[in-house]
């Protein structure tokens, strides 16, 4: 058996050339697979550092913006495409409201009613000043603002359109004559709708008589809608003939 001593001698130092060869070749490929990885490693915090910046810059974005601005931009929304679509009924010669009506099912409008007496229910007369308020609540709630004429009074007002505690201006607006129109229309319908009201209350003949007369029946009930829940156990008690 031969060994590498008993080799002549360029073919010992052609052996050790090559193993050093193979030796920086594989050491060569290492730093390379090395300084891949860095590079990759580098890319990538890079496109972190990217991705957290524009994150950031959204979060301040967020920050800024009002609290009901997801509620604002919904309802915008919303509106952008009601309006498409009337110009779409109108282009086909069609009623928007009918048409909206044909694609609500019976179980939304039934849910969307309910939500509407939740939101706004009907307390019934308790008192005349209540009656006066939801009555001026309404009726402000169908005026519909002329934006024209309002730019006109700013630019005539000025600095007086939004007064302070030093400015003068009660008592100088003259209504136009359309508004006064409007006022006395809105008022002649009043009259017109009250003179022909008429609601027919439900009798219910299972209900317990406790007056003599309509004027005291009203009376109670009214004594029932502010006392009813303190009232309740003593007309148990005295039913059940407990009553101390």
């Amino acid at each position: 058996m031969r060994t590498l001593n008993s080799l002549p001698w360029h073919s010992r130092v052609c052996g050790a050339a090559s193993e050093e060869e193979s030796t920086e070749t594989i050491a060569s490929q290492k730093r390379e697979e090395r300084l891949r990885k860095f590079r990759e490693l580098h890319l990538k915090r890079n496109e972190a550092r990217k991705l957290n910046h524009q994150e950031v810059v959204e979060e301040d974005k967020r920050l800024k913006l009002p609290s009901n601005w997801e509620a604002k931009k919904a309802r915008l929304e919303y509106e952008l495409m009601v309006d498409e679509k009337k110009k779409e009924c109108a282009a086909r010669g069609e009623d928007y409201h009918r048409v909206k009506l044909l694609e609500i099912s019976a179980e939304d409008a039934e849910r969307w009613e309910r939500k509407k007496k939740k939101k706004n229910p009907d307390p019934g007369f308790s008192g005349y000043a209540e009656a006066q308020l939801r009555q001026y609540q309404r009726l402000t709630k169908q005026i519909k603002p002329d934006m024209q004429d309002y730019e006109r009074q700013r630019e005539e007002c000025g600095e007086d359109f939004h007064p302070t505690s030093n400015s003068l201006i009660h008592g100088t607006h003259v209504p136009s004559r359309d508004a006064i129109d409007r006022m006395q229309e809105d008022i002649d319908k009043q009259i017109e709708k009250r003179l022909k009201f008429s609601r027919r209350r439900a009798y219910n003949d299972d209900a317990d008589i406790d007056y003599i007369n309509e004027r005291n029946a009203k009376f109670n009930k009214k004594a029932e809608r502010f006392y009813g829940k303190y009232t309740a156990e003593i007309k148990q008690n005295l039913e059940r003939g407990t009553a101390v």
